[in-house]
């Protein structure tokens, strides 16, 4: 019987087609682990941010915070200037924090703030923040605030969120600080990072935001609303500069 002789590129074809097969399954499962929230990096520099990105502005602040994406080293990040200024970016997401309770982001900042201080409202500017919203649930709150909520969405087309955790990089406190905003106690404060000791340096954050939100609320978490990122200088009137890598929540 004569030889059959298979074509280089089917044998090739073949073998990837079974390398494919074995690597799909792992690499779904490492997919299904982790939520990508901001993947920065794989944009372009000087282009547009992800389209589910969008500013976050305050209505008695004129001034806005600068957000750029720019290039780091190898990698698109972005770039914060705030100048006496206050804004950020957001983005609206359902993320259910029993599932995904543990985000782990990038930043690095060039300066801290002579005047910052989490405990003050003249104080409360930080060089970088992850804001960090959750739902609003009326089985959470008493019946005045319930009625203060159902104002709000009629006045704004949606409720507003029932609370949120900032982490935050700050001047002068210690860092493992927990504190209420002082604005409202419906935000509380953690401290990852402080002073100038690690200014200009890259540095991986990881925290979980379920046991976080139990440990400033006193009761499991409702669903995570949004993600935002931030850097402000308007209680200060001061400037900063600060960069934001790619954002990603993990079920371990």
């Amino acid at each position: 019987m004569a030889q059959i002789h298979r074509p280089k590129f089917f044998t090739s074809l073949l073998n990837g087609l079974l390398l494919t097969l074995l690597i799909a399954p792992m690499t779904l499962a490492k997919l299904e682990e982790t939520l990508a929230v901001g993947k920065f990096s794989l944009a372009q520099s000087g282009g547009d941010f992800p389209p589910e990105w969008k500013p976050l502005t305050f209505e008695k602040i004129p001034t806005h915070t600068q957000y750029e994406l720019v290039k780091d080293g190898d990698l698109v990040v972005v770039k914060a200037l705030s100048q006496q200024s206050s804004s950020g970016i957001t983005r609206e997401i359902t993320i259910d924090p029993q599932e995904f309770p543990v985000v782990q982001w990038r930043w690095k900042v060039e300066n801290v703030f002579k005047n910052g201080d989490v405990t003050k409202k003249s104080g409360d500017d930080y060089p970088a923040r992850i804001y960090i919203t959750f739902e609003y649930d009326s089985s959470k709150v008493g019946f005045f605030e319930k009625a203060q909520y159902e104002t709000a969405k009629l006045l704004y087309g949606q409720y507003p969120p029932i609370g949120a955790i900032n982490y935050i990089w700050e001047s002068k406190s210690p860092i493992g600080t927990m504190v209420p905003n002082p604005y409202t106690d419906r935000v509380n404060m953690f401290v990852i990072e402080s002073g100038e000791s690690r200014l200009n340096e890259w540095i991986t954050e990881k925290r979980n935001v379920f046991e976080d939100y139990k440990k400033a609320f006193g009761e499991d978490p409702p669903n995570i609303s949004g993600v935002a990122i931030m850097t402000d200088t308007d209680n200060t009137q001061e400037r900063a500069v600060a960069y934001f890598g790619d954002i990603v929540f993990k079920k371990r």
